[in-house]
């Protein structure tokens, strides 16, 4: 599967978050880039930045029929912010579930159109 940059300006704001095999395929390519390992209060920050990120291409993309490997990307930093802070994915699914009983989920589409 071939994957394409979306080339919006979020995309390409340094210094960003990258996937960890990011450098080894810069330098196969010739490429030298400039790295530094993250605190784990930085690395939050920092997943939560890419979070935006890939929102913000999800979004995108929906004009540009690549729709599924954006939310692939969301779910792998889900991931690393569950592991990060110790979290289980049953933990969570189980606040959902709790959110979904009280507040309801989108399955009606429901737009406010204005603050009540």
């Amino acid at each position: 599967m071939d994957f394409t940059s979306s080339n919006l300006s979020i995309e390409n704001e340094y210094p960003k978050l990258v996937r960890d095999r990011i450098p080894e395929i810069l330098a196969a390519k010739g490429l030298t880039a400039q790295t530094r390992v993250l605190t784990n209060d930085e690395f939050l920050k920092y997943l939560l930045k890419k979070m935006v990120e890939e929102s913000t291409e999800l979004l995108h993309s929906l004009d540009e029929g690549n729709t599924e490997e954006e939310p692939a990307d969301i779910l792998e930093l889900v991931g690393a912010i569950l592991k990060l802070k110790g979290w289980k994915m049953q933990d969570i699914v189980e606040i959902q579930k709790e959110k979904r009983q009280q507040n309801g989920g989108f399955e009606k589409k429901i737009l406010l159109l204005e603050k009540p």
